[in-house]
């Protein structure tokens, strides 16, 4: 494999952890919880794909439709009753509830999918690539990931600067009393901006599981991934997370080049390296999502 197509290849899961990460820094930026369950929504979602679609007499490809809306209204419902709790007590408590739920989704899937690893069937379109070269590839299916990484982060964007609500998420984040003052219902505005973290990890829980096997316990590593992409990003910064989700991915897939043992070394140093340097990410600013 040569450089360019490490570099490419870096890029295109790093599109991947970015469609992840976004709902973990927007509930981090708006509610200020870090969601440790946030990877097991995801598979949960991707479960839910694959029960649902036969069902309903859909291709697994259009599993989204249903399952990203219906996981929207999970989160608001989570967010207003679990969640909203947690936090009208101290933020610790809300760390104890997110793991308390990652533990739960966990055990309860395996005692009904058990540990077999499953996918959602796409079926040749898992194969196919493009060849700009005969040593280039790049997978049709990780190229439009990006391509939904990058739309869905153009949209939120824009949701956040240009619509009343968005306007609104904005200044809970970075005011909640002073917005509490002016009216603003903040624990409703709490329940929107979980409503998009659940149906933005859904999306991405549904990706994952077109491009690889997953099982109950997958949720784990794809929150480290997610973790390590907001933080060199900088939380606040939606371009930022995808910014720091494709860094992420270069580093792995370069350490995978040199060593396949480096490639999760390689990531994690890259982490501690903006941790040091930078502390508050590439693009992290005081002000979220301005």
């Amino acid at each position: 494999m040569t450089w360019t197509n490490v570099v490419i290849q870096g890029i295109l899961i790093g599109g991947f952890y970015a469609l992840f990460a976004c709902g973990l820094s927007l509930m981090f930026g708006v509610l200020k919880v870090i969601n440790l369950a946030h990877g097991d929504i995801a598979v949960v979602a991707a479960y839910v794909a694959v029960f649902l679609t036969p069902h309903l007499h859909l291709p697994e490809v259009w599993a989204f439709l249903v399952v990203v809306p219906l996981f929207g209204l999970i989160g608001y419902l989570v967010q207003r009753t679990l969640i909203q709790k947690s936090i009208d007590r101290d933020p610790f408590t809300t760390l104890l509830v997110t793991f308390g739920l990652s533990v739960v989704i966990e055990n309860l899937l395996l005692e009904i999918y058990s540990a077999n690893g499953q996918v959602v069937n796409i079926g040749s379109l898992i194969t196919q690539s493009w060849h700009p070269t005969s040593i280039v590839y790049i997978s049709y299916v990780s190229l439009t990931v990006l391509g939904v990484a990058v739309l869905v982060l153009a949209l939120l964007q824009l949701f956040l600067s240009r619509t009343g609500m968005g306007r609104l998420i904005r200044a809970v984040a970075d005011d909640r009393e002073a917005a509490q003052l002016s009216g603003a219902n903040y624990r409703h505005v709490f329940g929107i901006a979980a409503a998009i973290a659940f149906a933005t990890v859904a999306l991405a829980g549904i990706a994952y599981g077109m491009m690889t096997q997953f099982a109950p316990t997958s949720g784990g590593v794809n929150l480290l991934f997610a973790f390590e992409a907001v933080v060199i990003g900088g939380i606040g910064s939606l371009w930022g997370t995808l910014v720091g989700g494709i860094a992420l991915g270069v580093a792995q897939q370069i350490g995978a080049h040199i060593n396949p043992q480096y490639q999760i070394l390689a990531g994690n140093l890259l982490f501690l390296l903006v941790l040091a340097v930078r502390p508050q990410g590439l693009f992290g600013r005081k002000t979220a999502f301005a």
